[in-house]
């Protein structure tokens, strides 16, 4: 009954060998996609990025819907993160 179960025909050492091997190559062919898809982002410019977000909860109502505009440029978007009131540490800015 557990015959197969006995590492001396080899089955499980086998069976673990090819889920090694097709890990690998898995682990290989990702590597090589995210290697040719080397941009992430979007490039900086003018004007801004809309982001839609939308939830419905079903039924006959409720949900939430809401635009949000993300700036191109790198500067303001970093701006948006600065409080309004807070004073520059470089006497230059």
């Amino acid at each position: 009954m557990t015959d197969w179960l006995v590492l001396g025909n080899g089955t499980i050492v086998g069976l673990a060998a090819l889920v090694l091997v097709f890990a690998v190559l898995k682990a290989a062919q990702t590597l090589r996609h995210e290697k040719s898809a080397d941009r992430r982002g979007s490039a900086p410019g003018k004007g801004y990025h809309v982001i839609q977000a939308n939830y419905h909860s079903g039924g006959g109502g409720g949900g939430h819907s809401a635009e949000f505009r993300v700036p191109k440029n790198p500067q303001e978007y970093s701006r948006l993160f600065v409080p309004k009131d807070a004073e520059p540490k470089d006497p230059r800015s």
